[in-house]
């Protein structure tokens, strides 16, 4: 198995807003990155945001031109997946079981039987993930928060089959590009999201029922010492993206009710109001 030692090249797969700024955060700490999707818009999407990213840091002092020139150098793109090879390898496509599973299926079959594959998925267990993938032991959890170049935190998840080597160079990967790290149990959601969704379904819930209108919930909220609202926050993380991980918790539960969708987000998701990304949420941007 790889130790942090041997990792020099760092893989993306899935240039989303979590992928794209993973991708900024490896390359940032000197690590060769190769950002990938089959969406040839979303590369240069990604391509886009992270050049005004730079940009913006560059003009707030926060970052030098020098250092901005040399971390974008080493970032590369590909839509292509069958380029992606890579010392360590980070899953961060749709939340979905199948799609994750066939994907790093894939990218085991031309990659290096030591490469490691770690699964961004923030409610799907790292068990059901690594099924039927050869080596299964070398896929880890690596759940970053959203945006991942500046959230702290890193939940590591081991699965049933997950090498204590490969977890714990997970875990000084992680550390090293200036995350604390909290290891998890394999369970739906693990720590933060099982715990945190309430936030957003029982606003919703409120919502639903007329308790109040989401600008008085959001305030609510912030007033009680939340940084953000429940309805900015779901604006910002993409109701698409938000939705998709209460689907999944809710199917991982049986379908206890506490954890059932909103109808509200739903209809959302389904008009193309995704929040932040496409201009409007249940706010206008």
């Amino acid at each position: 198995m790889k130790s942090l030692a041997d990792i020099n090249t760092i893989g993306i797969a899935g240039a989303g807003t979590m992928g794209t700024f993973i991708a900024w955060l490896m390359s940032d700490h000197g690590y060769l990155v190769l950002l990938s999707d089959v969406n040839e818009k979303q590369i240069e999407k990604a391509k886009s945001d992270i050049l005004q990213f730079a940009d913006q840091a560059v003009k707030k002092q926060k970052l030098t031109e020098e250092k901005k020139i040399e971390t974008l150098s080493r970032i590369k793109y590909s839509s292509n997946p069958d380029e992606l090879k890579a010392d360590f390898i980070i899953e961060a496509i749709i939340e979905k079981l199948e799609p994750k599973q066939e994907l790093i299926r894939k990218l085991s079959s031309i990659n290096d039987r030591d490469t490691i594959f770690a699964t961004n998925t923030s409610t799907i267990p790292v068990t059901r993930i690594a099924f039927g993938i050869e080596n299964p032991e070398r896929v880890v959890g690596m759940h970053f928060f959203n945006p991942p170049h500046i959230m702290k935190l890193v939940e590591i998840i081991s699965g049933a089959a997950t090498a204590n080597e490969v977890a714990e160079t997970t875990k000084q990967l992680a550390e090293k590009v200036g995350k604390t790290v909290v290891m998890a149990k394999d369970s739906p959601g693990f720590i933060v999201n099982r715990v945190a969704r309430h936030y957003y379904v029982e606003s919703l819930k409120a919502l639903e029922e007329n308790v109040a209108n989401h600008e008085v919930i959001d305030s609510l909220m912030e007033a009680t010492g939340f940084r953000m609202g429940p309805f900015k926050l779901m604006d910002l993380i993409g109701n698409d993206t938000n939705f998709s991980v209460t689907k999944s918790l809710h199917e991982s539960f049986h379908y206890d009710s506490k954890f059932r969708p909103s109808r509200i987000q739903q209809q959302k998701v389904e008009s193309g109001q995704l929040g932040r990304k496409t201009g409007k949420g249940f706010y206008k941007y």
